[in-house]
């Protein structure tokens, strides 16, 4: 029997590991990666094009075409954002990925937002600005308050701000600017106190199944100090999601894949839920986004049990199988080059000491911005690697992936990790 060529569209830590998880399966025989990243090598039958990027719709049809893809599954926000499903499925391609307009549902946050109104999702209070000017006015007409400023396009992550009073939130909307196109409109709501947590569905139309549920450390220093990132850990299953809060995410999902189908934009694909459990234990929805969390997929995907080539080829053929999961509890730790998010150029180039023995310890490696030259291994992005341990609980997991993580360095003690992922279940054990 021909084994399947699959084409994950990504460079970083949540296409490694759906690249590690299609190579799973027995159906598979390759997987291509764009543009990849130099750690998915440590597979076999990975082939990277570290030169097409996620955007790059022309090219990354010729390798659909040239190499008969089978399967294609688009990961990432900006390849959803400039349409690269609705390319390839007028090619004849079979695509795990929402179309471009379904997944406005991620890259315009003032639609998501209005969305959910309209569809009665609980979410925070807002208000949409397309001038600075009218943005701190606004905020000047009300009494100080802690705000959440965003820039309604794709930020890499980095395009929310948070304000703790009015003098911030101010100083967060003449932020905007710095995000281009993506900081011309702008969101502001109020800040919600709660516990956050990311919930994952696979969809097709109404149809969907939550594959899981993890909590995301975005900001990058211990304690959730300091400026967000793309995520600095995360740990799964959060103790915090308890059967009625899987009842109300179950609801919100409905509400969403609905109102998607009404609005004649199906969604096909992963849809991440990001929410919030305020003191009252009621959810409210901080934002939707048109694909795996990263860091999340790294600690979901290797939980799922099921051959997940054939699950998504069975919900592509709209049905809902069965998702078999294992019990263990997993952590996974971002390695970052110091500096990052805001300048960590001064690293890039230097020698990550210790890859050798990391890779061949107890835990799971997830590359992102590493260059293989010869046997070293050079700084090539911000975020660098990915560590994932699992044990029996939270704790067991955090001393396997710190202990690990002790094995590596960069001189002049430029790599950088939080300390404190999982913290919330630990101190709940």
């Amino acid at each position: 029997m021909k084994k399947s060529t699959v084409l994950v569209i990504d460079g970083g830590g949540r296409g490694s590991v759906l690249t590690a998880k299609y190579l799973e399966s027995k159906l598979v025989g390759k997987v291509l990666v764009t543009p990849g990243n130099d750690l998915m090598l440590i597979n076999k039958n990975v082939e990277i094009f570290p030169n097409i990027k996620t955007t790059d719709t022309k090219n990354i049809l010729n390798v659909c075409i040239k190499n008969k893809v089978d399967l294609v599954d688009v990961a990432q926000d900006d390849a959803v954002a400039v349409g690269i499903t609705d390319i390839l499925l007028k090619n004849k391609f079979k695509v795990f990925g929402p179309t471009k307009a379904a997944g406005q549902i991620e890259w315009d946050k003032s639609w998501s937002k209005n969305f959910m109104n309209k569809n009665r999702i609980p979410t925070a209070k807002f208000k949409v600005f397309k001038t600075q000017k009218a943005g701190i006015l606004f905020i000047k007409k009300h009494k100080d308050s802690k705000w959440y400023v965003k820039a309604s396009g794709l930020a890499a992550g980095k395009g929310v701000i948070f304000a703790a009073n009015n003098k911030e939130a101010i100083h967060a909307i003449n932020q905007m600017k710095n995000f281009g196109k993506s900081g011309e409109t702008f969101v502001i709501e109020e800040s919600l106190e709660g516990e956050e947590f990311s919930s994952f569905a696979a969809v097709n139309g109404k149809k969907f199944i939550i594959l899981g549920h993890a909590q995301d450390h975005k900001t990058v220093y211990d304690g959730n100090i300091g400026p967000n990132t793309g995520g600095m850990g995360c740990s799964s299953p959060p103790l915090a999601i308890t059967p009625y809060i899987e009842k109300q995410v179950n609801v919100i999902f409905k509400k969403t894949t609905a109102g998607l189908v009404k609005l004649k934009r199906p969604y096909l694909g992963i849809l991440y839920l990001g929410g919030i459990i305020d003191s009252k234990g009621k959810v409210k929805v901080i934002e939707f986004n048109a694909r795996w969390g990263d860091p999340e997929a790294q600690v979901i995907l290797p939980s799922i049990k099921n051959d997940y080539y054939s699950l998504v080829a069975e919900i592509l053929n709209g049905n809902k199988p069965r998702i078999i999961k294992d019990k263990k509890y997993r952590i996974v730790v971002a390695a970052t080059a110091k500096g990052y998010p805001v300048d960590y150029s001064k690293i890039v180039g230097k020698e990550i000491k210790g890859m050798d023995k990391l890779v061949k310890s107890k835990v799971k490696i997830y590359g992102a911005g590493v260059k293989l030259q010869g046997n070293k291994y050079l700084v090539s992005g911000g975020r660098l690697f990915y560590v994932l341990s699992e044990g029996k609980n939270v704790a067991e997991a955090r001393k396997i992936a710190y202990n690990a993580l002790s094995l590596v360095s960069i001189a002049g003690g430029n790599l950088h990790y939080r300390r404190d992922i999982g913290y919330r279940d630990l101190k709940r054990n």
